[in-house]
Formats: C-alpha cells, sequence, structure tokens
C-alpha cells in the first residue's frame, strides 16, 4: 500500500488525485504544516526539505510531484495515465510535466513565499506582483497548447492534465486567474468533473 503525506490544497493535490484514478490502495497521512509538523525531525528523516507531499512505496521513498506522479503512472500503465514509453505522446507528457514544476510552479514559490526572495513588506509586494505577472505569459503558452485538446496530450487525460488543474486552482485569488484562459478553463472543468478528482477534493476539504 502507498502513503501519501500531504496537506490540503499543497502540491499533494495533484499526486492524491492520481492515486484516486489509478485505483491503488493507499493511506494519507496528513502533515500540519501550519503548526510546523513538516519541519521536525521526524518528518525531515523522510523528505529533508520539509515539504508536502512525499510518497512512501514500501521502502522507497519518494518526494518532489513530479517525480511522484510520473513514478505512480509508470508502476501502473494499465491506468493511462501516461502515454507509453517511447512515443511522441510521451515526450509531450515529460515536456509538459517538466514545464509545470520547473517552470510554472517555481513562479508559483515567488507568489506564496515572497518572503524567500526580500526581507521587507515593500519587497516582498513586489516579488509577488513580479511573479503574478511572470505567469500570464506561461498560462497563455499553456492555453495555446490546449487548441487542440481537451487535454495536454490532445484528446487523451492524463497525469498532466491533473497537475494542471493543480496549477490553475493556485491561482484563483489572482486579478486573471488561470482559467480565464479559455481553453484551460475547458480543460480544468473536464478534469475537476471526474469522479476521481472529486474524490480528491471531498477528502481534503477543497471547493
Amino acid at each position: 500500500m502507498y502513503k501519501l503525506f500531504y496537506s490540503p490544497g499543497s502540491a499533494a493535490m495533484a499526486p492524491h488525485a492520481l492515486l484516486e484514478e489509478i485505483g491503488a490502495p493507499f493511506e494519507l497521512v496528513r502533515v500540519d504544516t501550519k503548526s510546523g509538523e513538516h519541519k521536525q525531525p521526524e518528518y525531515l528523516k523522510l523528505n529533508p526539505n520539509g515539504r508536502v507531499p512525499t510518497l512512501a512505496d514500501g521502502d522507497q521513498v519518494i518526494y518532489e510531484t513530479a517525480a511522484i506522479m510520473m513514478h505512480l503512472a509508470d508502476k501502473h500503465p494499465g491506468s493511462g495515465m501516461a502515454p507509453a514509453v517511447g512515443t511522441a505522446e510521451r515526450a509531450r507528457y515529460y515536456q509538459w510535466m517538466v514545464y509545470m514544476t520547473n517552470t510554472v510552479q517555481e513562479a508559483y514559490i515567488e507568489y506564496y513565499h515572497p518572503d524567500y526572495y526580500a526581507k521587507t513588506e515593500a519587497g516582498q509586494a513586489e516579488v509577488k506582483a513580479t511573479s503574478e505577472a511572470r505567469l500570464q505569459p506561461m498560462f497563455a503558452i499553456l492555453d495555446k497548447a490546449l487548441e487542440k485538446g481537451p487535454f495536454l496530450l490532445g484528446s487523451a487525460f492524463s497525469g498532466a492534465d491533473i497537475f494542471l488543474m493543480m496549477m490553475a486552482r493556485w491561482s484563483r485569488n489572482m486579478a486573471k486567474p488561470a482559467v480565464t484562459y479559455p481553453n484551460i478553463k475547458r480543460c480544468v472543468d473536464q478534469v475537476l468533473a471526474r469522479p476521481a478528482i472529486q474524490r480528491m477534493m471531498k477528502t481534503q476539504g477543497l471547493s
């Protein structure tokens, strides 16, 4: 049985949803990030970065959201959460997974943690505003990629679309959220309508 360490609304949303899609048995372990549980020695033994999510797969421990998702999709090829290895679709799947975790998510870190980059309130406000502006062309790139959709890989739903849904949700309080881009909204609406995604949202207490 898999064990996923998570906190509601965090980057654990996507691997949690993927586990629901796959249908494999798993256990959820809530980490109280507000009280700093993710920075305690016991958790740091699992994930030295002190972040969620972390996945325990037997004796193997994996962190980083994209890595967890790609690992799970590969272990359950029958789930259809990733295209077959060696195909053009697989290459695009890699591209979008890495783009979202390496480029889009990095900008979100600036938005949600401006204190990492500036000490003063004014400096933090500037970092946050800059990150929000940086995200807009990234949303435009994703929206353009979805023109032939409804999903990032065309007609085939994959774990990349779950990741996109999570990225879009994180923008909900911005002046121009990701779902103001029509193709992103179409994709996100279809992802959110899936029963597995609804189960994840309900369990985590998210709207």
